[in-house]
Formats: structure tokens, sequence, C-alpha cells
């Protein structure tokens, strides 16, 4: 008995320092739990754990728990946050370059947009990123943006003037409405709801799957099949915290990161399509001029080759190369 209790003892104290060396991550988002961002980061946190074998964990928070997405962009440089899928905005705020790739119909295809990311386009931003106190870990997608409103269809760059349309805190995206005669109002994602509920805001723009996980068509009249820029999801984390993994750790996350993007990638199609699919049914949905929209909105590029134009020439190069029916600008 003595030894069968010892062996106990044994296995038990194994067990216990096991738990007290898993190192927990603590990774934040901003959407709904309905959202497959938060599915493609459960994803990424089962990988994490597989590849560790139990000795890294990762906790995922949703609805802006941690904060909002320039919340957790300061905390991550802080080191006060391991990780977050933040947005394509959140990252402008500190490298403005990242700000470009969201130029008014640039992208014909996620396919286009995945391709320039995973090139040199990406490469720039990840050395930027990591200078900022940063590390990317992958480019996931959020998707082609929409327009709603609860004033009219927006059919014609017309239609939008003088509309009050939520925006994120994106310089690209207030240049664009700005241009088209709207007054962009930048408000938080998790605010976004009660803003169209109460009128702060008339409309909105996001991906079909964001507007179908919080529910905006609910307090939205029209839908307009704008697809007027694409964005990235940065899978980010915390150059402080990276730096206190050791290589194999640093390994595994690189490795689950890898597997998630993907996961997240081959999903974030599929997914518009449904929710596009299930808020067509609660609100008025049209098409519109995209040419008009493209002529529009000239002038947004000319603006940015005045500060980037290099970069600007070779994100529209890169794209068209990638895009099966690019339209030069």
């Amino acid at each position: 008995m003595k030894l069968n209790y010892l062996a106990l003892s044994a296995v038990s104290l194994v067990m216990s320092t096991a738990a007290v060396h898993a190192r927990e991550i603590h990774l934040g988002h901003a959407s709904a739990e309905t959202n497959p961002r938060h599915d493609a980061a459960l994803f990424f946190a089962e990988k994490v754990e597989e590849l560790s074998g139990g000795e890294m964990t990762v906790s995922v928070a949703s609805n802006a728990q941690l904060g909002d997405d320039a919340e957790m962009m300061t905390a991550l440089r802080l080191g006060t946050l391991d990780m977050s899928i933040s947005s394509q905005g959140a990252m402008a705020s500190i490298i403005e370059e990242a700000t470009v790739v969201g130029l008014p119909f640039l992208f014909d295809s996620a396919d286009a947009a995945w391709s320039v990311m995973d090139g040199e386009v990406g490469d720039m931003l990840t050395d930027r990123a990591e200078e900022k106190g940063v590390i990317v870990l992958g480019y996931w997608d959020n998707g082609i943006r929409l327009i709603t409103n609860n004033v009219r269809p927006i059919i014609e760059p017309a239609d939008l003037q003088g509309l009050k349309i939520r925006i994120p805190s994106d310089p690209m995206a207030n240049d664009i409405f700005s241009t088209l005669g709207a007054n962009p109002v930048p408000i938080p994602f998790a605010e976004t709801y009660v803003a169209l509920q109460q009128g702060v805001a008339d409309g909105q723009e996001n991906p079909a799957v964001n507007i179908e996980s919080q529910k905006f068509q609910e307090v939205q009249d029209y839908i307009s099949l704008s697809y007027h820029k694409w964005e990235f999801l940065p899978l980010l984390a915390s150059k402080v915290t990276w730096a206190q993994f050791t290589e194999e750790e640093k390994g595994w996350l690189s490795e689950a990161a890898t597997a998630a993007t993907e996961y997240q990638r081959n999903n974030a199609n599929e997914a518009n399509e449904t929710s596009l699919a299930i808020i067509s049914e609660a609100a008025e949905v049209n098409e519109i001029d995209t040419e008009a929209f493209r002529e529009a909105t000239a002038p947004v590029y000319d603006k940015w080759r005045e500060k980037y134009g290099d970069f600007v020439d070779a994100l529209v190069s890169q794209s068209q190369a990638y895009s099966s029916a690019a339209v030069s600008q």
C-alpha cells in the first residue's frame, strides 16, 4: 500500500507541476461569438494546445471584453495583452501604410487579396509592425465591405450625400466616404448597433458576415452591394510577450497560426455568402453603379500616391497581376 501511495503521489506531483508550468495566452477580439472570427480563434487555441501537448493554452475573449480594437492594439504594444485578432484600421493607426491596402475597388476577389498579402506587401507590413511592437502571425480575411443605411438605396455616389455613415477608426474609410459626400462617423464596432438604432449614424459599412453576426440588419432598411473595400484581419502577438517565449513555444504558435489562417480564409467566403442570404431577408438589397463609384473615388488614389507613391503603385500593380478583371486606377 505504501508503494502504491508513493506512486500515486508522484503522478499527482507531475500533473500538478505540468499545470503550474502551463503557459496561458490571453487573446482578445471585438466580434460576437457568432462571428467566424471567433470560430477561427477557437481553432487557433485548440491547435496551440494540441501542438504543445497542453503546455500552452489560449484563452479567447470575444465581444471587446478586453477593449475595442484600438485599445487592444495599445495593450499589445505595452505588453498587457498577449494576442489579438485586430482590424486593419487599428493596425493602420500604428502603420499608416496598412491603410493603403483598403484603397477603393482595389481587389476583384479574395484570392487576389490573399496572394498580395502573402507576398511582398504583407512582408513589408509585418516588418513595420514588429518595429512598432507587434508580431504579425497571419493575415486573415475580413471580407469585402457593403453599405447599409436607413434613408435610401445607395446606387449612385450622389445617394451618399449627407448621410452619416459609421466607419471604424480608419483614415481610408474616412477618405472614401468623405470623397463620396457622406459624413463618416468613427464609432467602435461594439457600439455600432446602438448607434444605428438611436440614429447616431444613418448607416455603416462592413462585410456581410459582420453585419449578420451583429444583427445590424435589424436596424437597417437598405443593403447596397458596393463591395467597395477589402480588408484583412491581422492575427497579432505582443512583441513584449513574444520575447518571453522559447523557440519551441514560438514554433507552436507560428504553426498554429498558419493552420488557423488557412482555416479562416477557407471559411470566410462561404460565411459571407451565407450571411448575405440571411441579411437579405431583413432589408432591401440593391446593386450599385460600380464604374460611377470607381470614377468618384479616383481622388482617393491621388491623395495616397502623394504620400506613399511607390507603395500604392506596387500594390495596384500586384492586385492587377492577381485579379481576373482588375481595372487600372
